[in-house]
């Protein structure tokens, strides 16, 4: 193993426009963010006017979430080698490309091409926008940046559908994607106008072994979460799809371990807080990502409210999230109580609003309860998350550690929705007493009124206990990342001590 030293980085210095820039960049992530979320609302529009099959609709989905996770690393390491602000604005300018191609797109081969360009420039979005961030502002605001970041993120989580609900309602489907243009443009000039330009001054050469590596080994890993549920854990192209990411992410890891310019310094993972902040990462994202699929179909299905009203009631959530975020209160927070215990804190009450939804009494207001306990716990543990990773690797490398934390997100909330719905899955068919493979089938299949009043008891019973799994998740993930947080900021004081 390499046991090559980098050296001394300049500290990282205060930008004067910093917060207007921040605001820059946030637009641009936000773009990206409702982009996830607003393709989900167009389903039926999409199927009727393009004549998209099921398969069709799914890849128009994965295609996007497929190459951005992807490339997430990637990306980040050549924002880092190349400049963070080329790379920003080489993204907004691949998203506004690919969003007018599928604005455009007649056919849904078109449209999948389209959204799998997309992908690739919200890769450089996600990781720049963060790393930009902790190179302009000084570490003790940091906190608050990121915090707002993360707002910005909710935000995109809880205005998506409702946006996509309007310009569906006023609109043909094309304006979903054909909207961005306007906020790319405004984000092209904003970064050339105001965004510094910043990067590795070591100017290590590319990693392009690593680059491949990594790459492939992601896409195989989140299209093998993606299909399993569908296509069976054991069906072949599961299997397929699993045995290429093991082995590429194994030579990847390798890779990595002998070269003197990796593209990831495994070296990182000997730091206590890395890997503290990348295990809580994970298991927060798991439970969050599992949870919040499940609460869609807890409102539709079991409290029987429509699409658009059940994304109206999730939006208390986001909005806890976005007041506390940009009031600064979270960051305070933080500040006085330290990143362990804020992390452990956040993750209580997240795994506590998880068990409201999961057990309090049927109707809107044990879920409005939780969702609120979820949101302020996500305002405080996530910023803590992320700026744990981020103040874990050196300021030359910020690119790579968005795209460790961006990654960890992708990799957190693709396997908890794949995990939660199986547990669903597993629970409602052992209940029901018709043989069928979701809540509308089992339903057409039933006869009597007794027996749908059973199958919607069956359902709710699978969601109740995979909430509880999602929240045990979480509750697991904030005491082992503040565990092993604390042990390291014990290790860095005994060191200083010494």
């Amino acid at each position: 193993m390499s046991t090559r030293t980098l050296p001394a980085l300049p500290s990282v210095q205060e930008h004067p426009q910093r917060w207007l820039i921040l605001g820059v960049i946030c637009l641009a992530q936000l773009t990206v963010l409702l982009d996830n979320t607003v393709l989900n609302v167009a389903i039926p529009s999409l199927t009727e006017e393009l004549g998209a099959a099921t398969s069709d609709i799914q890849w128009m989905i994965n295609a996007y979430s497929l190459v951005q996770s992807g490339l997430l690393l990637t990306a980040g390491s050549a924002a880092d080698r190349y400049g963070r602000k080329k790379m920003l604005l080489a993204g907004l300018a691949l998203f506004g490309i690919g969003s007018l191609a599928a604005g455009l797109a007649q056919s849904t081969q078109q449209l999948i091409a389209a959204r799998a360009g997309m992908g690739v420039g919200g890769a450089l979005l996600v990781t720049t926008t963060l790393a930009v961030a902790m190179q302009i502002f000084p570490p003790d605001e940091q906190p608050k940046a990121i915090g707002v970041w993360s707002a910005v993120n909710a935000l995109g989580f809880a205005t998506g559908p409702l946006l996509g609900g309007f310009l569906l309602g006023h609109f043909w489907w094309g304006a979903i994607f054909l909207v961005n243009l306007p906020v790319v443009a405004l984000g092209l000039v904003a970064v050339v106008a105001l965004v510094p330009e910043s990067k590795n001054p070591r100017g290590d050469r590319p990693d392009l072994p690593g680059a491949l590596l990594s790459t492939v080994g992601m896409t195989s890993l989140v299209y093998a979460i993606i299909s399993g549920p569908e296509h069976g854990w054991t069906s072949g192209r599961v299997l397929a799809a699993a045995a290429v990411a093991v082995v590429a992410l194994a030579a990847f890891a390798s890779w990595e371990s002998r070269i003197p310019y990796p593209m990831l310094d495994l070296h990182f993972f000997r730091d206590r807080r890395f890997t503290g902040a990348v295990a809580g990462a994970v298991l927060i994202t798991f439970g969050m990502g599992g949870a919040l699929f499940l609460l869609t179909q807890h409102l539709q299905f079991v409290l029987g409210y429509g699409a658009l009203e059940a994304g109206l009631r999730t939006a208390p959530l986001a909005l806890v999230v976005v007041a506390l975020n940009f009031s600064g209160l979270s960051a305070r927070w933080t500040a006085r109580l330290g990143v362990p215990v804020s992390i452990a804190l956040g993750m209580v009450l997240m795994s506590g609003g998880l068990v409201s939804v999961a057990t309090g009494p049927r109707g809107y207001g044990a879920t409005l309860a939780g969702l609120v306990l979820i949101g302020a716990g996500a305002a405080i543990a996530n910023p803590a998350m992320a700026h744990a990773i981020m103040s874990a690797i050196p300021p030359a490398k910020a690119g790579v550690g968005a795209g460790v934390n961006g990654t960890l997100a992708e990799f957190g909330t693709g396997l908890g929705v794949a995990v939660l719905g199986a547990v669903l899955n597993s629970r409602f068919a052992a209940l029901i007493p018709v043989a069928a493979a979701s809540l509308p089938a089992a339903l057409g299949a039933a006869g009597s009124g007794e027996e749908q009043r059973q199958i919607v008891a069956a359902f709710s019973s699978g969601l109740r206990t995979s909430l509880l799994v999602g929240a045990v998740a979480v509750l697991l993930g904030g005491l082992l990342a503040a565990g092993l947080l604390r042990r390291a900021e014990k290790g860095a004081g005994a060191v200083r001590g010494a």
